[in-house]
């Protein structure tokens, strides 16, 4: 009988311990689950919900994008939002890209007061995108300019005929499917392909003339394609201020009488990573990573396309390699 009761007592004890353990697991996954909302959320901090500078960061390559279009637009909408940074740090992108980026902020600029800070780099469509903004400020040693378009292409025609291989095209005009890879460019293709660079060019002229209140002329004198450091960029009147995001928060309370104080909070547009169930969301910010993975493995394998693949048509981005590159055909003076 005392061996069952001492039995007992130990089942009691054992209960109890796993009682207790259980009590302490579910308030880890509770205080764990709270954590959790509170990042995706921003309970405990600086929230959208309050008022704010938006932060838009403007990277990598540049494209039309219908998610950042919705983004600024909501921006606009926001009575929260009280002044806008266009945080860049971009080489550049497509000048359709470049040019639908523009005209975005430009709307938005219609709201909201509007300041951009060029990073490490802020060059071709890349400058595009700050002109828009009614004050700019760089690095000291930020790189800026390279105003201008190009467009390349290759050519594979001397390969073809080593190895004894030719093509031929039935076509509707002599201009249709040129260039193309298989033969040299007929003078007439270049001229035509010259023609659009140039109404590309002279557009990008215009604006920064426009926007930066600088004489036509002065402004084609400095977009030949070269870069700029800021210094040298403020020198020629193409930035206002040399600094970083504390100068451009200054601007906007010192001349758009934005409240001193205010957090800056970053608005990023949905996109595929972003858009990852709430549920993955919710497990990578408690520790899984999942969201994470995901996000940096498709940023590595990005990573792995040049930029050339990736971009179709006039294209406005600086490329350091190809910077003495004689072959690329480029737009004005470029």
């Amino acid at each position: 009988m005392s061996l069952d009761a001492d039995a007992i007592i130990d089942r009691r004890r054992l209960r109890r311990k796993l009682a207790i353990w259980r009590v302490v697991a579910f308030v880890v996954v509770a205080v764990a689950l709270v954590g959790a909302l509170a990042v995706l959320t921003g309970v405990g901090g600086p929230s959208k919900r309050t008022d704010h500078i938006a932060r838009i960061p403007i990277e990598g390559l540049i494209v039309e994008d219908r998610d950042r279009t919705k983004m600024l637009e909501a921006i606009a909408r926001s009575d929260r939002v009280k002044g806008v940074i266009i945080a860049i740090n971009s080489p550049g992108g497509s000048t359709t890209g470049g040019e639908s980026l523009y005209e975005e902020l430009r709307k938005l600029a219609e709201k909201k007061p509007v300041v951009a800070t060029i990073g490490t780099l802020g060059a071709s469509a890349g400058y595009m995108t700050a002109v828009a903004a009614d004050h700019i400020v760089a690095r000291h040693n930020s790189l800026t300019g390279s105003i201008g378009v190009y467009i390349q292409y290759g050519n594979i025609k001397g390969l073809l005929d080593d190895l004894g291989v030719e093509f031929d095209v039935v076509r509707s005009g002599p201009l249709k499917a040129e260039p193309n890879l298989f033969r040299r460019t007929p003078e007439a293709a270049r001229q035509n392909l010259q023609s659009v660079i140039d109404d590309s060019y002279g557009w990008f002229v215009d604006v920064v003339a426009e926007r930066r209140e600088l004489d036509r002329e002065r402004v084609r004198a400095l977009a030949n394609g070269g870069i700029y450091s800021g210094l040298r960029a403020r020198e020629n009147g193409l930035v206002d201020e040399l600094g970083g995001e504390e100068v451009a928060i200054a601007w906007l309370e010192r001349e758009r009488s934005v409240a001193k104080g205010l957090p800056v909070l970053s608005w990023k547009p949905a996109s595929n990573i972003e858009g990852v169930p709430f549920a993955s969301r919710l497990a990578a910010a408690i520790g899984f990573g999942l969201a994470k993975g995901v996000s940096d493995s498709l940023t590595s394998a990005k990573n792995l396309i040049p930029a050339g693949v990736s971009l179709d048509g006039l294209v406005s981005v600086w490329h350091a390699s190809d910077a003495a590159n004689e072959n690329v055909m480029r737009g004005g003076r470029q």
